[in-house]
């Protein structure tokens, strides 16, 4: 199947995966969470080849999820920003950090746990709940029928 292909599945993860599911893409808006950064600041950070780089850059300017700024130091460069719906995957960011802190470290390696400034603990879990608090557990789920996504959700 063709990225074409995926992008006109009715299906919400799919197209998704094809706009932010991949390592570097997902490590540019990681970067991009600490506040707007330049082509260099990013290419350093991430070790990631020029080419590339460019690639996902101009494919999340391009769907709407960066935007290019003048860099703050007033230079001729421009800075990479999220957009509303760029921070909008803030939750999905943070999940991923989640998981990755439970699952992907051995006990006692370190990592750097992301803390709340407000309140200096490190963040809650992410978790879907009912209105009256308890987890919706997966088990829990089901598809609907398809529908039309609401012009205000966009």
């Amino acid at each position: 199947m063709t990225k074409r292909q995926a992008t006109q599945e009715p299906c919400p993860v799919m197209r998704t995966v094809d706009l932010v599911g991949d390592r570097w893409t997902l490590l540019i808006l990681r970067d991009a969470f600490d506040g707007p950064c330049r082509f260099s600041q990013l290419q350093r950070s991430l070790g990631i080849a020029k080419n590339i780089l460019s690639d996902r850059l101009a494919g999340l300017v391009d769907a709407g999820i960066l935007t290019t700024e003048p860099a703050a130091d007033s230079s001729a460069y421009q800075a990479y920003a999220l957009t509303d719906k760029g921070r909008d995957l803030f939750d999905v960011i943070i999940a991923l950090r989640q998981w990755g802190e439970q699952y992907a470290f051995d006990p006692g390696e370190e990592y750097r746990p992301l803390i709340d400034q407000t309140t200096g603990e490190p963040l809650r879990h992410v978790a879907f709940t009912r209105e009256d608090g308890s987890a919706v557990r997966p088990s829990e789920t089901t598809l609907g029928e398809l529908r039309p996504i609401a012009a205000a959700a966009r």
